[in-house]
């Protein structure tokens, strides 16, 4: 299966056309807990889905620019959709470092859709002819859509350390818990997976050791220089983008209201008029600059060492954080200004300001988006100390 691959302007022009379906469906997603399927069929049709999936299987194997500008896109239209299509290309690309077969096994469609996880929160044992899996995931964006998981558990053998581990199951075969109660990106559906003796073949399993470094089984992708690089500079590029839109999202729908608000209690018949919102919007354009600074500059730098097939070097991997770090904080900085300057009306849900504050705070409070966790790896690095985790 082969396609041709659009351009970087394609794509974005594909997310733009999106947008209006996307506000459309964003009170439904959040009071269903869920995206709706028009929704989810609308993105595949446009490819957005396949901008990780490997050439051969119809998927475009895009910049990660691209991604970057793409989720940014889609944020301006529902931060819980975007949320979840950005999630999405990173267990793809995950599953593109397992066995070619395989691979043939989960790229069935170009639209093939893998949730997954980096968090180790279940074991695994040896067993004949692979490993039996227990335990829970949760904050598992996409599982209600999706055909396959990518699992992450600590294998406990006999006479070894335990290993975490890397594994893809068809979602199927898993539990759904319906545990997404959340006041933020409401509508992305991160529910909990549960195995329960889980069987998983052989080889169906990597080291996660290995993948964090890029290093994978399938001898197809490995001239392909974004298989290559190590996981988390991939991820946090993958889904950096959410919150630069967001941030530009909390800017359209301010500046869409200006001229026809009033501040009340005062003589401004229009908001645009007061200092204080010019002030207000400066700063926060300002804030929205910076964000998008950062988060190009983590994106250039994969698709440059992709391009060249370069060995990352320790400071680069906690540039990679650090920049993600500074992207979420300035965004949120942005909202947080503008969701303060909307006025009290703006507390109201058909506002979308309010969804697009709880949905920022939301993002930020991700383990690996949190900007003090991440300020404090660069500062570790900085002071000359090494990272005190894998996830680098």
């Amino acid at each position: 299966m082969t396609t041709d691959r659009p351009e970087h302007a394609e794509l974005l022009r594909r997310a733009s056309e999106l947008v209006p379906t996307l506000q459309k469906f964003s009170t439904w997603n959040e009071e269903n807990r869920r995206i709706h399927d028009e929704v989810i069929a609308a993105i595949a049709a446009a490819g957005i889905f396949r901008l990780r999936t490997p050439l051969r299987y119809g998927g475009y194997e895009a910049g990660t620019r691209t991604l970057v500008d793409v989720a940014a896109t889609l944020a301006r239209g529902d931060g819980s959709t975007a949320w979840a299509a950005s999630v999405y290309w990173i267990p793809t690309w995950m599953a593109s470092h397992f066995p070619d077969h395989v691979q043939d096994e989960v790229f069935t469609s170009p639209d093939s859709l893998i949730c997954g996880t980096l968090s180790p929160s279940a074991m695994a044992a040896p067993a004949d002819g692979g490993v039996v899996v227990n335990g829970k995931w949760g904050f598992i964006t996409g599982a209600l859509h999706s055909r396959w998981q990518v699992i992450i558990a600590v294998l406990v053998a006999p006479d070894a350390e335990p290993m975490p581990i890397i594994a893809v199951v068809p979602t199927a075969e898993l539990h759904i818990v319906d545990d997404w109660h959340t006041a933020g990106l409401k509508g992305s559906g991160s529910v909990s997976t549960l195995a329960q003796d889980l069987f998983v073949p052989q080889d169906h399993v990597l080291p996660l050791g290995a993948v964090l470094q890029g290093q994978g089984a399938s001898h197809a992708n490995a001239a392909s220089g974004i298989y290559g690089a190590p996981l988390l500079p991939v991820a946090a590029a993958s889904s950096i983008g959410v919150a630069l839109g967001l941030a530009r999202a909390a800017l359209d729908a301010f500046t869409a209201q200006l001229a026809d608000r009033k501040i009340t209690y005062t003589d401004y018949a229009s908001q645009r008029e007061a200092p204080i919102t010019h002030l207000q919007l400066a700063d926060a354009a300002t804030r929205i600059d910076e964000a998008e600074f950062h988060a190009h500059r983590l994106a250039d730098t994969v698709d440059r060492k992709a391009s060249r097939q370069e060995q990352w070097t320790m400071r680069e991997r906690v540039l990679a954080r650090a920049d993600m770090g500074a992207a979420v904080e300035r965004a949120k900085e942005a909202v947080d200004i503008l969701a303060n300057a909307s006025g009290g009306s703006s507390i109201y849900l058909d506002r979308p300001v309010q969804r697009i504050q709880r949905d920022i705070q939301a993002l930020s409070l991700h383990a690996l988006m949190h900007p003090d966790t991440n300020r404090e790896l660069h500062g570790r690095l900085l002071s000359g100390l090494g990272p005190n985790t894998l996830y680098v």
